[in-house]
């Protein structure tokens, strides 16, 4: 198995997305940390898995140390961090003109903010591991240029941005910094999606049709093995060919 005796902590995996990436690294063995701002969904995620759960809020540097702090007390170590956690829902249709401030603010405090603050406060475990690996989660629409989605967009630009520098900083503790770029997936997450967008999207891929986050599980997991040292820096569409990157 890919992750067999590897420390992974995955964000965001109450559900969606985090929630069938730590199920699809669990497959591969890995010894999971979950960790979420719903306590509930987190801790029902953790049991189902046999994982540990912890609550953090990515809006909050203090909550970011303690989560950090509690890792390194209670695993000892880290190998691999998954930047997934993210504000996403409610956040799109409407123009660039009618975003509010404080909407703006929350979206780059915690989709932006959030990631650089975690990686951050998970470095030193992940240099000490000699094999550390960071998977940021950013989405498609910043490579495309989703319409009336600007916050949200411009915050997962932001993230693929600093995945190839952090790339460069980490690298030479070889530690390896990669990012997926999903496009909508088929989860309880995206379920406010107007069904417009959602048919955009499965009759403009190669391969025609919905997309299940079970589908992205498979990548994730490599990205965090020792073998994908060699990707560093790079930025992923697994989206079923929505968007080709050259």
């Amino acid at each position: 198995m890919m992750l067999s005796g590897r420390t992974i902590l995955i964000t965001g995996a109450a559900r969606g997305l985090g929630r069938a990436l730590a199920q699809g690294c669990a497959a591969e063995g890995a010894r999971l940390v979950l960790a979420d701002i719903d306590a509930e969904g987190v801790a029902a995620a953790a049991a189902e898995l046999g994982a540990r759960a912890v609550t953090v809020d990515l809006g909050d540097p203090a909550s970011i140390s303690a989560l950090s702090e509690d890792i390194a007390a209670t695993e000892g170590e880290l190998h691999g961090l998954v930047n997934n956690g993210a504000v996403a829902t409610n956040v799109g249709g409407m123009a660039f003109e009618d975003i509010e401030l404080e909407l703006w603010d929350r979206v780059q405090r915690v989709n932006v903010r959030g990631t650089w603050l975690m990686t951050r406060a998970c470095s030193a475990m992940l240099r000490a591991s000699g094999s550390g690996r960071v998977v940021n989660v950013a989405s498609d629409t910043a490579l495309w240029g989703a319409p009336r989605l600007l916050a949200y967009t411009a915050s997962k630009g932001a993230v693929m941005a600093m995945t190839r520098s952090l790339a460069r900083e980490m690298g030479p503790d070889r530690v390896g910094v990669t990012c997926i770029a999903p496009g909508i997936l088929t989860t309880e997450s995206t379920e406010y999606v107007p069904a417009a967008r959602h048919s955009l999207y499965q009759d403009g891929r190669a391969v025609p049709g919905p997309q299940s986050a079970a589908e992205v599980t498979g990548t994730v997991a490599f990205l965090l093995s020792e073998a994908a040292l060699t990707l560093t820096g790079q930025v992923m569409p697994v989206n079923n060919g929505y968007v080709f990157v050259t």
